[in-house]
């Protein structure tokens, strides 16, 4: 037996037992007569104590010896500890070393293994398995474990049933780019990896498998951000016989328990939105409803005067800033170079400090007198103290920097509270989106989303129009789920995928199968998919998905630990048949 107990486990009530510890020895203090070892394991650090009066020589020199990381296993008593730690549970005990075995030595880490380490991001992603072992990590995976258990007991409760799906599945035109498997027995076929599991969740409701769920793999060969993975996980659902307002309940529920359940919160409202709204108010559809500055649009009360920025501009809009009209010269100087940024890429900003006597002072007081900047502080809701900030330009654009500018003012304001949660429901999003580029029409989700009843006719006149039967579950600015109601008869599929530019050749060749499927008594069906790494993210009070992924990829999608992607030796070239320049 390596252990009668962990680390973390020893208290008062084991004092004059004698007990077995296993783990690896976080750090050593040598004063001499005495050698104090911190030994930690997944569980916890007990502090071990040798000296001269009750330890033997061959022993305390052994102690002396151990480095940073060696795997002993230690036995000995449990003695109350003289000088106690309140930081720790096992604070208030130590163990008395009688034997002392190294089960493994080891090299000097590259970082320190502590909470604050020395160690940048690049050289613990090399060594992450050393950077498990530190708290942070450990405890965030520890954490995912248990969103993860709790969305299964929840679901299970419900009547869903897990089913895996595959892995090894055929490419599609539609999302981000797939990453393709070379087939060995099939010459110049390949495999794709699934973006989602959606084709085969619909089987399964054609299946009559009616509540379905999998906490399953997902991979898309993107560009990478702080939240985005080339492989990541998604909680997928899908339900049969149900219409939005069923699933919007399920889900909702699902949220609300694992907010009580892990984080101890309980939660009464979920508003919903539209996506116009969301836009419209907040230049995303993704908003965070924690705290206000809800966009004013100002065109009526600011196009009137002979301000030819405003004149021109498609969109004037503001937002009024909580307390900011105390900013210097200096900080507001900041404020619009940060706007101009190429990240947020505005020409400028007009601003009004709305002054505690009632008064304004504006940056374009040539040209608006005291009741036209009054005007907008009503459109704004801008109070005494508050500073408005003004964008203007094309609508799209300027509602994308306004945004970027009202989430970066909520993160100097402190107003973004990790411990607090604001979920909300954005529904009713367009169906179809536009490539400006190409000019062609391509699903805003994908080809499956049913349209709003009645809209599908709109398809010939008005594509741009149609409203998607399609719903984003937001929580805190980020999306954490999103779903829709589904096409489930082979005719509006056909019409569908003939308005995203598929010929009747192309739709079979690529999803014969779901519409041959639609033949054989498809039933009225609907999801959702929650993303699992951003979900336990932001329970976790967090925004960046890495730190609770055991091994994730960098910013180049590559893993520094084992060095992946790679190159494959020539053999494997020729058994997958790929027509690429082999060196013999």
């Amino acid at each position: 037996m390596y252990r009668s107990h962990s680390c973390g486990e020893l208290r008062n009530s084991h004092i004059g037992t004698t007990v077995t510890l296993s783990g690896w020895v976080s750090k050593t203090r040598d004063k001499g007569f005495v050698v104090w070892i911190d030994l930690r394991d997944r569980y916890g650090i007990t502090q071990l104590v040798l000296d001269e009066d009750r330890t033997s020589k061959e022993l305390l020199e052994q102690a002396r010896n151990l480095g940073r990381e060696f795997v002993i296993q230690i036995k000995g008593e449990v003695i109350e500890r003289a000088s106690k730690n309140a930081n720790i549970p096992t604070g208030d005990i130590e163990v008395l070393v009688s034997e002392l075995n190294i089960l493994n030595e080891s090299k000097t880490p590259p970082f320190t293994i502590e909470n604050e380490t020395d160690g940048g991001e690049d050289l613990r992603m090399k060594y992450r398995y050393l950077d498990i072992r530190r708290n942070p990590v450990k405890n965030n995976l520890i954490f995912r474990s248990k969103v993860t258990m709790e969305v299964r007991k929840f679901l299970s409760g419900e009547g869903f049933i897990e089913v895996e799906t595959p892995y090894l599945i055929k490419s599609t035109p539609e999302g981000a780019r797939d990453f393709v498997v070379p087939s060995r027995m099939n010459e110049g076929q390949f495999y794709a990896l699934p973006q989602s599991p959606q084709t085969f969740k619909q089987l399964l409701m054609v299946g009559g498998m009616d509540k379905y769920f999998q906490i399953v793999k997902c991979f898309r060969d993107e560009d990478l951000r702080a939240d985005r993975q080339p492989e990541f996980t998604q909680i997928d659902c899908e339900m049969a016989f149900v219409e939005q307002e069923d699933i919007l309940n399920v889900f909702e529920n699902l949220t609300k328990y694992l907010l009580k359940e892990v984080n101890g919160v309980e939660i009464e409202s979920f508003p919903r939105m539209t996506y116009d709204e969301a836009m419209s108010k907040y230049g995303n559809d993704k908003p965070d409803i924690r705290f206000g500055m809800e966009f004013g649009e100002l065109n009526a009360v600011a196009q009137h005067k002979e301000f030819g920025v405003f004149n021109s501009a498609e969109l004037v809009v503001g937002i009024a800033v909580p307390g900011a009209a105390s900013y210097t010269r200096k900080e507001l100087d900041a404020l619009v170079n940060w706007v101009k940024r190429p990240q947020v890429g505005a020409n400028g900003m007009v601003y009004v400090k709305c002054n505690e006597d009632g008064s304004f002072k504006s940056t374009v007081d040539k040209f608006y007198d005291q009741d036209d900047l009054a005007k907008w502080a009503e459109v704004t809701g801008a109070k005494p103290g508050d500073l408005i900030c003004v964008l203007s330009g094309d609508a799209n654009k300027t509602r994308t920097q306004l945004s970027a500018l009202r989430m970066e003012m909520a993160t100097r304001l402190g107003l973004r509270k990790p411990n607090e949660f604001a979920p909300l429901w954005v529904v009713d999003f367009p169906l179809l989106e536009l490539d400006e580029e190409t000019g062609h029409y391509h699903a805003m989700h994908h080809p499956f989303t049913s349209p709003k009843p009645g809209q599908l006719e709109l398809l010939d006149t008005d594509p741009g129009a149609v409203r998607a039967n399609a719903y984003d579950l937001v929580l805190n600015g980020n999306e954490i789920g999103g779903g829709s109601i589904r096409i489930h008869d082979k005719e509006t599929q056909a019409t569908m995928f003939k308005h995203l530019g598929f010929t009747p050749e192309e739709a079979k060749a690529q999803f014969g199968f779901l519409m041959d499927a639609f033949q054989y008594g498809a039933p009225p069906h609907g999801g959702l998919a929650f993303g699992l790494d951003r979900l336990v993210a932001i329970l976790g009070g967090q925004e960046t998905i890495r730190d609770f992924i055991a091994f994730p990829k960098n910013n180049s999608g590559r893993d520094v630990m084992i060095d992946a992607p790679a190159a494959i030796d020539n053999e494997q070239l020729k058994e997958l048949n790929l027509k690429l320049d082999i060196q013999e």
